[in-house]
Order: C-alpha cells, then sequence, then structure tokens
C-alpha cells in the first residue's frame, strides 16, 4: 500500500471511529406522542373552547412539550360547538393525523356522538368537558374506549340536591337548557333534593342559547322557596339578570356552569349570594390552585375556569399514564387501563377513578365580592362554603342501584309535584 493509500485508509478509519463514536454518545430521539384536540374555536362557545385549549396548552408550555417523556405533537380542530363538525374533526385527526388519541368536544351532546368514533378507529377518546351522564354508566361497555376525566353531569347535582334540602328549602322550581346536559344535571339535582324531602314544584325547559327569559320569568310559581338554574354560554349571564331585574329576590341556586369563572367577571352584583356546586372553583384556597390561578393569569389574563383547569389536569392524567408506561404509548387499551389506576394530586383535589370517570370532591360555591390571592382589586370569586369529599358518578346510592334506574332526562325523574 502506497503512502498516499495508507494515509486515505487510516482517515477513513478515523472518520468511522468518529461518526460511531458520534452514535454511541447521542441521546436517543424521544417517543413522539400524537394527540388531537377539539373545541369550539369559534361561534357564541369561543371564548369557552379558547379557556379549553389554554389550560391543555400551559400544562404542556410548562413540561417542555412532552408528556412522561415523549414529545408531544398537538393538533387543535374548531368543531364551532356542532356536533357533527366534531365527529368530522375527529375522524380527520385519527385517519390524517394518526393521532393516539383525542380529546374535547364540549356539549354533552358532543360527547354521545364523538364516543363511536373511538369504537369505529379503535381509538382513545377523553372527553374532558363533555359530561354526558350514561357515556361511562349504562353505555359504559358499549364504549371501552371513552376514559373521562372531568364529570359527569349529574355528579355535582347529587351533593347540591342534598346540601339545598339541608337548608331548609321545601320547594323548589328548576329552569334549564334544553339538551342533553340540561335533562342531566336537573335530574341528578332533583332526584338527590326529593330523596331528602324536598319538592320540585315546576320544570321549564328554554332552548340552548335562549337569551331573552321574559317568556319563562313570570311563570315561575310564586310559593316556590328558590330557583335552581342550569345555564351554559351566554345564557349564563343573561338569565341571573333578568330575573333579579324583575323583582325576583328569593335565591338562586346553580349548576356550575351557570356561575363559572369564564362568565363570572362580566357579571353584576345581582349574582352575589347565588350558590352553585362543581369539581373546581378558582377561589380553593390551596397553595396548589393559588399557583395555577397566578400562573393562569399571568399567561392568559384572566382567572382560568373550570374548562381550563379541567384540560390542564386531563393534561397531567395523561403525563402521569405516559410515565407509567416507560414514556411510550401502549395502545389504547393499555392506556385506559393505566389511567385507570392513576391516584392524583390536582389542582381542583385529589382524584382518583372508577369505571373511567373520577371521583373527586364537590365545591358548593358562593358567588362573592372579595380580595383573593394577594391581587389588591376586590373581584367576584366562588367561595368554598362546603366540600363534599370523593364523590363518584353513583353518589350514595351505590354502583348497582344506581344504573337501575333510567339516565335522567326529560321525563326522569318524572314531576310528580308539579301541578
Amino acid at each position: 500500500m502506497t503512502g498516499t493509500l495508507r494515509q486515505r485508509a487510516s482517515i477513513a478509519l478515523l472518520g468511522g471511529v468518529l461518526v460511531l463514536g458520534l452514535s454511541m454518545h447521542e441521546p436517543a430521539k424521544a417517543e413522539e406522542l400524537r394527540i388531537g384536540f377539539i373545541a369550539p374555536l369559534t361561534g357564541i362557545f369561543a371564548q369557552v373552547g379558547k379557556d379549553m385549549r389554554n389550560g391543555f396548552q400551559m400544562y404542556l408550555d410548562e413540561h417542555h412539550n412532552k408528556l412522561g417523556g415523549a414529545d408531544v405533537k398537538f393538533v387543535v380542530e374548531d368543531n364551532q360547538g356542532k356536533s357533527d363538525a366534531a365527529v368530522t374533526k375527529a375522524k380527520k385527526l385519527v385517519l390524517s393525523d394518526k393521532v393516539h388519541m383525542f380529546i374535547g368536544g364540549l356539549l354533552a351532546s358532543t360527547g354521545y356522538a364523538l364516543a363511536p368514533v373511538s369504537n369505529e378507529e379503535k381509538t382513545l377518546y377523553i372527553p374532558s368537558i363533555p359530561a354526558a351522564d350514561d357515556l361511562t354508566q349504562r353505555q359504559a361497555d358499549k364504549y371501552p374506549l371513552v376514559f373521562r376525566t372531568g364529570w359527569t353531569s349529574s355528579q355535582p347535582s347529587h351533593p347540591i340536591g342534598q346540601w339545598a334540602c339541608e337548608q331548609g328549602y321545601k320547594k323548589i322550581v328548576t329552569i334549564a337548557a334544553d339538551y342533553a346536559f340540561g335533562y342531566e344535571v336537573v335530574g341528578g339535582f332533583q332526584k338527590a333534593f326529593e330523596d331528602c324531602g324536598g319538592k320540585i314544584i315546576q320544570k321549564m325547559w328554554p332552548r340552548l342559547g335562549e337569551k331573552d327569559f321574559g317568556p319563562y320569568i313570570p311563570q315561575i310559581k310564586a310559593d316556590a322557596d328558590a330557583v335552581f338554574s342550569l345555564m351554559v354560554g351566554p345564557m349564563a349571564l343573561q338569565f341571573p339578570k333578568q330575573l333579579r331585574r324583575s323583582g325576583y329576590k328569593k335565591p338562586i341556586i346553580g349548576g356550575g356552569t351557570s356561575y363559572d369563572e369564564f362568565i363570572l367577571p362580566f357579571m353584576g352584583d345581582e349574582v352575589i349570594g347565588d350558590v352553585s356546586a362543581l369539581q373546581y372553583s378558582a377561589a380553593i384556597e390551596t397553595p396548589k390552585n393559588e399557583a395555577f390561578v397566578k400562573a393562569y393569569r399571568t399567561k392568559y389574563g384572566k382567572v382560568p375556569s373550570y374548562y381550563s383547569e379541567a384540560n390542564y389536569t386531563t393534561a397531567q392524567v395523561i403525563d402521569e399514564a405516559m410515565k407509567k408506561a416507560g414514556g411510550k404509548y401502549p395502545g389504547p387499551d393499555k392506556f385506559v387501563a393505566l389511567m385507570g389506576s392513576l391516584k392524583i394530586d390536582a389542582v381542583r383535589g385529589p382524584v382518583s377513578f372508577q369505571d373511567r370517570n373520577p371521583i373527586e370532591n364537590i365545591y358548593i360555591k358562593k358567588v362573592e365580592r372579595k380580595k383573593m390571592f394577594g391581587y389588591p382589586k376586590a373581584e367576584l370569586w366562588n367561595t368554598v362554603v362546603k366540600t363534599y369529599p370523593n364523590v363518584s358518578q353513583y353518589w350514595t346510592y351505590g354502583k348497582d342501584k344506581f344504573l337501575k334506574q333510567p339516565v335522567y332526562s326529560r321525563e326522569f325523574p318524572p314531576c310528580k309535584y308539579c301541578e
């Protein structure tokens, strides 16, 4: 071998060694976790949809866009609050974007529409917001790849129905949006309230999105001790304002979305003293929640709503399950089992799972104008007045007994005290 050839061979050998050395010390590329996210980013529920997305995105930002060690590809789609659009977007996410899971939707009806997609495409669906009761109750076996991280519609309603009875209310009128979520929230309240000795004496169902409650308010029975309302979106702002302007002075109790923090800053003193129930309040006085509220407000310029916290916690659940999976998505069936085994310390409080639905605290909240967390201005906050710990979707009835009754609807429970 000539000197020139020997020199070239040595250089080649050295180059190969260098390449081998670099490849041996180069860190392995992290697994990619592809997540689809469906929210109403336009239309009447746009602000809610942005709160949903922001909550999940904030967790990702805090964790350097990794969950359980895997790099996250986060694909967001706008369904405009429409169930049919949500189905189309979900199929696009699975078939085109090849996501491992899809999350979101807003309305209970959207949750019911998206669940079949999880079966058809053999893909995990996490309804972080849709609270449709039966997805994790009577239809649970039908949709084994549906895992809820938020709540069922009636889950907070049972405790506040019990609470209303304990306050001495005997007769209550309900008025709620005319769709599945409204039926289930009112149904849970009615069941617990009447089981405790109370009576629902009237039920009214304004259409979803109604802004003029003039035709309904004069019909409220005068002998009722209070009104129980369930409003969503812009309805939540208009109903208490119009009811108080009519001269109504009795107590107003509400489902959680009637006074959630997405709408509370736009309300006035007419809602002070109104009571609602949910698994989250921005006024929970714990160090974890205070830190969350301050971080979210700094990042997005507003107090987090339950829609924000629910999706922040959803990201936390996925993060913890991915850690258990060793940073690699194990497939939908195994991932469902991993999530179901979790017990986490969430912003909302302790969360565990039963039948792919959370067991969690339910907070009875009263609207007050006060200063919180060092902010200098007195603002409207949902002050926690009572905590019901470790509430499951079956309340105190037990699973077997609860599932023997029909799903809550316009007809069930029947209004046996209505005239």
